[in-house]
């Protein structure tokens, strides 16, 4: 059985991968699917967010320990959860098996300008900053994220109900944002088997990120033609489909 550890992005918790999860599993032979909260989202709402993305890596490890999972891990990871993911293999690789990292950005290998679209920069403030309605910030990040036109609103409703319930706090918001900016990626690529997926419609990461770091690391991009940056909310089958195509492949080289 593989163990398969699925990390999201800012102030989102396991609650948004909402039905990918049994999608992934059935998808995948095998799988098992841990999702995990970084601390300031979801159950761990109350706690502070650490402001340095390898601090929210050792969080991923000793929250696994503790549930009494050993490595290696496959880790399939959004945003900043794709952060925490390279963190986690630059200073661990011998317990990751794979990486998968869905529309991430990192410095050196991209400007600012591009790791987080100008035009997102208000809209993403008044979320983090203002004390506003859950549907209207939800609707906010919603309009940001996704490309998804059906079934839009049901999801709307479900992210209202996960923000009453795991309130992420402004200060926590803004700490993850902080510890997303500065953080700084090996120039090496980590010793690990590293699949990037990106999307061309991403409305919060500029898909030439996606591109530098598969340049800069050598490693495998596939890029969807009209998802926006939540991948696996747009085109869930899409993503299981490119990991176990990615896993199928790798198997049969090492037949060979």
């Amino acid at each position: 059985m593989t163990t398969w550890i699925l990390l999201r992005g800012l102030s989102r918790e396991s609650g948004h991968w909402g039905p990918f999860i049994g999608r992934f599993e059935r998808g995948l032979a095998d799988a098992r699917v841990i999702a995990i909260d970084l601390p300031g989202n979801g159950a761990l709402h109350q706690r502070d967010s650490p402001t340095r993305v390898e601090a929210m890596a050792e969080h991923c490890r000793a929250t696994l320990a503790s549930l009494g999972v050993a490595p290696p891990y496959s880790l399939l990871a959004m945003s900043l959860g794709a952060m925490v993911a390279v963190a986690w293999a630059n200073a661990h690789p011998q317990e990751l098996a794979r990486c998968v990292l869905i529309n991430t950005s990192l410095r050196p290998f991209s400007p600012f300008c591009r790791r987080l679209r100008p035009a997102s920069y208000l809209p993403l403030l008044s979320v983090a900053l203002s004390g506003g309605k859950a549907r209207e910030q939800e609707a906010i990040i919603l309009r940001l994220t996704s490309r998804l036109r059906c079934g839009a609103a049901e999801v709307l409703d479900d992210w209202v109900a996960l923000r009453k319930v795991h309130p992420v706090s402004r200060r926590n918001a803004v700490r993850q944002l902080w510890a997303a900016a500065r953080y700084r990626a090996p120039a090496a690529r980590p010793a690990t088997a590293l699949l990037l997926l990106a999307s061309r419609r991403d409305g919060l990461v500029h898909l030439g990120c996606s591109e530098a770091l598969a340049a800069a690391w050598g490693c495998e991009l596939r890029i969807h033609p009209g998802a926006g940056h939540d991948l696996p909310l747009d085109d869930g089958p899409w993503v299981v489909a490119q990991v176990r195509h990615w896993i199928d492949g790798a198997a049969r080289r090492e037949r060979w």
